[in-house]
C-alpha cells in the first residue's frame, strides 16, 4: 500500500485517484469473510426461532410483539444476504465490475443491508417513544405529567392496538426503502458505472473506490440518512432519560415498598437496550462523515499516469477497511437482538425455553399447553394503577 504514486496539479495528462486500485488487506480477505459467515450462522436460526415464537407461540399480542416480528423479519432477510457479502470481500478484487455477483451485491444486497439498519433504528425508536407514553400516562394519574398535554387526543388508546403498531411498522418500511434506495442507486448504478479503465489498460474490478467510496452525490444524500439516524438516536437517548427521571420522581413521591426490584429491571433494560444502540450502530454513524469529508478532499487530487498503474494502492484502502468494518458491526445487530429479546422480555424467554423443551420432549406437550394459558395473561396492556403495577407489566410484556 506504501507504493501510490504522489498527487500532482490537476492536468490533462493526470489521471483520477478512483482509477487507482484499492489494496484489501487480512481484513478485508479473511476477516470479514468469517465474520459474515458467523453472522449468517447465528442470525439465521436466531431470527427464525425468535418469528416463530412472536407469531406462532404467544397468543395474546402486543403491541410490542407486532413490533419486534417485524424487527425480526427485517433481519431474517438481512441474515439471507450474509453469505454474498463474504463472497463479496474474499473475492470482490478478483470479480469484474460488470460480472452477475458483483451487480447482484451492488443492486441487491447493498440497499437491503442498510434498509435494516434504519428499520432497526426507527422500530426501536417508536417502541421507545410508545413505552414513555405509557408509563406517563398511567403513573401519578392525581398529578398527570406536562408531556402527555402535548400528545395527540387519542394517542394512548392507539398505542394498544395491534392494528395501529403494524400500520406504523408499514411506514416504517417505507420510509426506510425510500430513504436508502436512490442513494444506492445513485452510488452503486450511476458513479460506479462512470469509471472506465480501458483507456489505461486496467480492468474493472468489483472492490474498487468507485464502488466503495463513490462519487459526491451519494455521498450528499448519505449525509441526510446519517443527519436522521441521530435524529431517531437522540429521540431514543432522550425518551429513556425522562423514563429514568421519571421513575426517580415516582420513586419519592409514590409509596411503593414492592416494586423495587421491578424498578431495578426497567433501569437495566433500559441501559442494555441504549449499550446495544450505542456499540452496534454509533460508531458507523459517527465515522461515516469523516469518511465522506476525506474521501471529498482525496477526489480532488490527481495521479500521473505509469506503467504500473493498475498495480498501486490507492490511499484510502485503510480507511475503506476501517469502514467496512464498522458497518459489519452495524449488521451484528441481526445476531444480537434474539438474544437481546431471550435476556429482557419474560414472555419471550419462557416462550422460547418451552418450544426447545417441547422439541426434545413431545410427551409434555400438554401440560406446556397449559403453562401458555397462565403466562400470556401476563403480558396483556398496561392498566390503571400504581407504580408497581405499571412497571410489572413492562418487564413481563416488553422487553422495553
Amino acid at each position: 500500500m506504501e507504493n501510490f504514486s504522489s498527487p500532482f496539479p490537476l492536468d490533462n495528462s493526470s489521471l483520477s485517484s478512483s482509477l487507482l486500485s484499492l489494496c484489501p488487506t487480512f481484513t478485508t480477505l479473511f476477516f470479514l469473510p468469517s465474520a459474515y459467515t458467523f453472522l449468517f450462522l447465528t442470525a439465521l436460526p436466531g431470527n427464525i426461532l425468535s418469528l416463530w415464537v412472536f407469531l406462532r407461540c404467544i397468543s395474546t399480542v402486543s403491541p410490542t410483539h407486532v413490533y419486534l416480528s417485524h424487527l425480526s423479519i427485517s433481519n431474517l432477510i438481512l441474515s439471507l444476504t450474509t453469505p454474498f457479502l463474504a463472497a463479496y470481500y474474499a473475492w470482490g478484487s478478483d470479480w469484474t465490475l460488470s460480472s452477475a455477483l458483483c451487480q447482484l451485491v451492488l443492486h441487491g444486497i447493498t440497499p437491503v443491508l442498510h434498509i435494516n439498519i434504519y428499520i432497526s433504528i426507527m422500530i426501536l425508536t417508536w417502541v421507545a417513544l410508545s413505552r414513555f407514553a405509557s408509563l406517563i400516562q398511567h403513573t401519578h394519574a392525581s398529578r398527570p405529567n406536562r408531556c402527555v398535554a402535548f400528545l395527540p387526543h387519542g394517542f394512548f388508546a392507539r398505542l394498544k392496538s395491534t392494528s395501529f403498531a403494524n400500520r406504523v411498522c408499514i411506514v416504517v418500511w417505507s420510509v426506510a426503502i425510500g430513504c436508502v434506495v436512490p442513494v444506492t442507486v445513485i452510488y452503486s448504478v450511476k458513479e460506479a458505472a462512470i469509471v472506465k479503465k480501458a483507456g489505461v489498460g486496467c480492468t474493472e474490478v468489483c472492490y474498487s473506490p468507485a464502488v466503495e467510496i463513490g462519487g459526491r452525490l451519494s455521498a450528499g444524500l448519505a449525509m441526510i440518512v446519517i443527519a436522521l439516524f441521530f435524529l431517531f438516536y437522540l429521540l431514543v437517548l432522550t425518551s429513556y432519560m425522562m423514563v429514568l427521571r421519571h421513575i426517580g420522581r415516582s420513586r419519592k413521591s409514590t409509596n411503593v415498598t414492592t416494586s423495587q426490584s421491578l424498578l431495578g429491571r426497567v433501569l437495566r433494560n433500559i441501559v442494555v437496550i441504549q449499550a446495544v444502540l450505542s456499540v452496534c450502530l454509533l460508531p458507523y454513524h459517527i465515522y461515516k462523515p469523516i469518511f465522506i469529508s476525506l474521501a471529498n478532499d482525496q477526489r480532488q487530487l490527481r495521479y500521473l499516469p505509469g506503467p504500473n498503474i493498475c498495480k498501486q494502492c490507492h490511499p484510502f484502502s485503510i480507511f475503506v477497511e476501517l469502514k467496512n468494518c464498522l458497518l459489519l458491526l452495524a449488521a451484528l445487530r441481526g445476531s444480537t437482538d434474539p438474544l437481546m429479546y431471550f435476556l429482557l422480555d419474560k414472555t419471550f424467554r419462557h416462550e422460547t425455553l418451552k418450544l426447545l423443551r417441547c422439541n426434545q420432549n413431545k410427551t409434555g406437550s400438554t401440560k406446556s399447553s397449559s403453562v401458555t394459558g397462565s403466562n400470556t395473561t401476563k403480558a396483556g396492556p398496561l392498566e390503571e394503577g400504581n407504580l408497581a403495577t405499571v412497571t410489572a407489566d413492562i418487564s413481563q410484556g416488553s422487553f422495553l
